[in-house]
């Protein structure tokens, strides 16, 4: 994440006494993601891992293997969508197809892999990609590349926001069970929520 918390000192984590078991299990082990990968090859894993990071604009190596490896077995398990069109394929072929379409699309185009681009050139491609104009043509015939942005988009945001560092970034207390919230009015804060310390 870019710039500078508004919370410095606030760790999320110094509140695990206050959470259940469960909880703690849950929220402790994406601290230790799983490396090993089930669904990715280690060169999809390096790519999803960069362009996960340009989403978020975060270089931070924990949580983009977290994200990286909540991405894996999102496609290992292939739980379902809860919607999907018609013309869309499901999530492990689109992400597969997909990346190999960058790589080849990037290649044809940089005569150069996509991680070998610079960060200007990576984001410019992922832009064209998520306008579906992409090219060269041919490599993304039968690709929906707005789907396919939205899918990596998607997949990347809901894995960041559950990891306990960004949590601590943007001053998330964690979860309130079992203690729950006191302070329930607009602009007010229980004693355990991250204080603001700058604007």
């Amino acid at each position: 994440m870019a710039g500078q918390s508004h919370y410095p000192s606030f760790e999320v984590m110094n509140e695990q006494d206050e959470w259940d078991d469960h909880t703690q299990t849950i929220v402790t082990s994406r601290l230790k993601p799983n490396i090993n990968l089930q669904f990715l090859t280690s060169k999809e894993a390096e790519l999803v891992k960069r362009i996960s990071s340009l989403f978020v604009n975060d270089q931070t190596p924990e949580v983009l293997d977290f994200v990286v490896g909540h991405i894996d077995q999102t496609l290992y398990q292939s739980p379902g969508e809860s919607q999907r069109k018609a013309d869309v394929p499901k999530a492990p072929e689109l992400i597969r197809a997909g990346l190999q379409a960058i790589e080849q699309g990037v290649q044809e185009q940089y005569t150069s892999a996509f991680l070998e681009l610079d960060m200007a050139e990576q984001k410019q491609y992922l832009q064209y990609i998520s306008e579906s104009i992409a090219k060269p043509q041919e490599v993304w015939d039968g690709i929906p590349q707005e789907a396919l942005f939205k899918k990596l988009l998607n997949l990347t945001y809901e894995s960041y926001c559950s990891h306990p560092k960004v949590w601590s970034e943007i001053g998330y207390a964690g979860p309130a069970y079992p203690r729950g919230y006191v302070r329930t009015q607009l602009g007010q804060l229980d004693p355990w929520e991250a204080q603001p310390e700058q604007w």
